[in-house]
């Protein structure tokens, strides 16, 4: 009985970390796909990067924990939802460009979801809990920063937006309720609320990480700078 109990959660806790991974992909790939189309690139540009955008934090994550081969080229449903989310910006692009904001709302989203669903996946592989929810994070900031880097832009990791900071209090959250034993989609959906939440406030109120001083110019620098 205890048994086919357990096969039945760790069943349930496949497909929880699935559905979120689609999901995610599908939300990353939209923020990709939005992002190209913003720099007017063309279909094949947009589909492009719409994949990159979704499965590069996806495929570093199951490499690392030794998911091989990763689930992004090996599950035909991540390149279908992928194109699907790039489709979709390409022909619908003036409709979606009136939201405020697109590409950071969509990435926002993709974040909170990937954070979550990559703890449970390393949790499932049997990481220790801190490994865990930096794997989780790096899972959740991934495919930002290969969007950011083929855009020839500086990845917003590295600047000074609450970005992996959220996403690691996410993936804390689904790690700490998963050593206290809590329920896995109820700490799930409170790792992604609070990764979410986080993001769209620091966004809307400009919140940043402290940033290095830099001295004062004198007027030497200024005249050798001239």
């Amino acid at each position: 009985m205890f048994d086919v109990l357990s096969l039945d959660v760790d069943a349930a806790i496949k497909t929880l970390v699935l559905t979120l991974d689609l999901v995610g992909t599908f939300v990353f790939a939209l923020s990709g796909a939005t992002a190209g189309a913003r720099r007017r690139l063309d279909i094949f540009g947009v589909l492009v990067l719409s994949f990159v955008a979704a499965n590069s934090g996806g495929i570093v994550r199951d490499l690392l924990i030794g998911a091989t081969p990763p689930a992004a080229i090996s599950d035909w449903r991540y390149l279908a939802v992928s194109l699907l989310a790039g489709v979709v910006i390409f022909f619908w692009y003036p409709i979606i460009n009136r939201l405020q904001s697109p590409v950071l709302f969509f990435d926002a989203v993709g974040l909170a979801l990937f954070c979550v669903a990559g703890s449970q996946k390393a949790l499932v592989f049997g990481l220790e809990p801190m490994m865990a929810a930096l794997l989780g994070m790096l899972t959740g900031i991934g495919g930002g920063i290969a969007r950011d880097v083929l855009l020839s832009n500086v990845p917003g990791v590295f600047r000074s937006d609450i970005y992996a900071v959220a996403a690691l209090a996410g993936a804390s959250v689904v790690v700490i309720g998963h050593v206290l034993g809590w329920p896995t989609t109820a700490t799930a959906c409170a790792g992604a609320a609070l990764c979410l939440g986080l993001r769209l406030a620091a966004i809307h109120y400009g919140w940043h990480l402290p940033t290095a001083r830099w001295p004062e110019k004198t007027e030497a620098h200024r005249d050798e700078e001239r």
